[in-house]
């Protein structure tokens, strides 16, 4: 396991472009989320010990701030070869035995991690809707106890959020996410 952090974000970078499959079924595209305030997309998956951490407090993110006008969506990049846990069928299992209420997405051929130059498990990039246009304002941890939820006292995703929903600048000065190395394909 390489633990990484994630670089400082482009803030200002638009939300790129994808289209990919759901564990629920079907695709979900970038294009459905036209009429969200905000998207969090975090890239995650089913073997890292600190996304398994933090699940459940990602699943909860989603069902808070769902009916706020803000889209959560899940993606693993990893190569399944590297662990089978991260397969299409497992991630499928593991959505459905934790009840996501978001969208898990599998993005097989890597294009969309590189896309949005995401590095690590979990990595978050929360767009806020400027002009008709989603643009990145936050990149980093989800609160300050990635191992203990009992523990966390800086819940610093949840504070960005809550600026994007009451039209509040969000602080520029933001802590890296940590996390297992996302598997590339050699």
């Amino acid at each position: 396991m390489a633990l990484l952090s994630t670089p400082a974000g482009d803030l200002g970078a638009l939300l790129p472009s994808f289209s990919l499959p759901a564990t629920h079924g079907g695709m979900v595209s970038s294009e459905d989320f036209k009429h969200s305030r905000a998207v969090l997309v975090i890239f995650m998956c089913n073997h890292c010990p600190y996304v398994i951490a933090v699940q459940e407090r990602i699943n909860g993110l989603a069902k808070r701030y769902l009916d706020r006008g803000v889209t959560v969506v899940g993606i693993s990049s990893n190569d399944p070869a590297y662990k089978t846990e991260d397969s299409f069928e497992n991630m499928k299992i593991r959505a459905r035995e934790l009840g996501y209420v978001f969208p898990y997405l599998f993005d097989e051929s890597q294009e969309v991690a590189k896309n949005f130059g995401a590095v690590c498990t979990p990595d978050p990039f929360l767009y806020a809707l400027h002009d008709g246009v989603f643009k990145l304002v936050y990149r980093g941890r989800i609160d300050d106890s990635w191992k203990d939820a009992k523990n966390v006292k800086e819940r610093d995703l949840e504070r960005a959020m809550d600026s994007v929903l009451t039209g509040q600048a969000v602080s520029s000065a933001q802590i890296p996410s940590m996390g297992c190395s996302i598997k590339w394909k050699a």
